[in-house]
């Protein structure tokens, strides 16, 4: 029976003598939860896991570009298609587009996540040219004028070839690298950073009755075996960004279990990446059916993640995640730089 090994992460300032880094980055831990399926959880010391994993668990994670993970990074959600959930059609012109980007820069964006093809419940598939035709401007004009890395939100490789030719630094992939098989060829050829998410589905039908054995472990599993094949391809595990995918084929309970264990994550030696921001879970809990009456929601599940050790957040309300992120962290530490 497979094994799962999970930090139980913490940040109060009182760390005992002989904690561990999580991740090398701002949390630490001296347990872990062991997991296995059809067995009931149980909480060990440290030290009683294997090596291997414990080094996944520890090893530094670098950089992505010019961002240093052992600081939290906040990746701004530009989307410019006309039906995305939250901000469809409010940037389709490149200049608006342009602005919002300058915008979030200046909030405090360490990375801007730019999509061209919705991936909300029920969407449908956008053909290349128009997604190509929707984002490579935009990453071209954003790349000759801000000082900010820039992500590609797509399934398919024309699409990244043409944002890297643009100027984009990473692929972000909401198929996990399942949609397109020329994808991930092209991203070890071109030799960028990539996320890999979980996804159960296509956006057109992912919520119709998403089904798992274990929700965590499964999720767990996939990740792991996208990780083996981008490796084989040459992609280094350090450049790989997991992303466990909320919201996407998960009911509103797979979620939850999803973020209540969120650092089991780590044990696979990437970053993690979270998205949840004014996802349908914060509708429904926070009672907020306009999706940008989700900000509150959307930054105490924000928190939570970095709380869990997550490198990454990705987010719509850039000012209010970096605001409570760095209250977060002066509040936790009891230090504040001024910076």
């Amino acid at each position: 029976m497979k094994t799962y090994y999970r930090a139980i992460p913490q940040t109060d300032v009182a760390r005992p003598k002989g904690a561990l880094s999580l991740a090398g980055g701002w949390t630490w831990f001296t347990h872990v939860e062991v997991l296995r399926r059809g067995a009931a959880p149980q909480v060990v010391e440290a030290s009683e896991v294997p090596k291997d994993t414990l080094e996944m668990m520890v090893r530094d994670r670098g950089y992505i570009g010019p961002m240093s993970l052992a600081e939290p990074q906040i990746m701004g959600i530009l989307n410019v298609t006309p039906d995305s959930f939250s901000d469809g059609g409010q940037h389709n012109d490149a200049s608006d587009a342009v602005r919002r980007a300058r915008t979030m820069r200046d909030q405090g964006a360490d990375l801007i996540d730019i999509g061209g093809e919705s991936t909300r419940p029920g969407a449908v598939e956008v053909p290349v040219d128009q997604e190509i035709q929707r984002t490579s401007p935009v990453i071209a004009a954003l790349s000759a004028e801000l000082n900010v890395p820039i992500s590609i939100d797509t399934r398919k490789a024309p699409v990244a070839s043409a944002a890297l030719e643009a100027g984009a630094l990473m692929v972000n992939d909401v198929a996990g690298f399942t949609y397109d098989p020329a994808l991930a060829p092209l991203c070890a050829a071109r030799g960028v950073p990539v996320c890999v998410m979980h996804a159960q589905g296509d956006p057109a039908t992912m919520q119709d009755n998403p089904q798992y054995d274990d929700v965590l472990l499964d999720v767990y599993d996939f990740l792991e075996t996208q990780i083996g094949m981008l490796e084989s391809l040459g992609i280094p595990r350090q450049q790989i960004v997991t992303d466990p995918g909320i919201g996407f084929g998960k009911t509103m309970d797979h979620n939850l279990r999803l973020l209540a264990r969120l650092s089991l994550f780590h044990s696979l030696g990437c970053p993690i990446l979270l998205g949840a921001s004014r996802k349908g879970f914060i509708k429904v809990i926070g009672q907020a059916p306009d999706p940008e009456g989700r900000v509150g929601g959307s930054v105490a599940v924000a928190l939570e993640g970095i709380a869990q050790g997550a490198q990454i957040v990705r987010v719509h309300d850039v000012e209010e995640t970096r605001q409570a992120l760095h209250l977060w962290q002066a509040v936790t530490t009891g230090e504040y730089d001024g910076a």
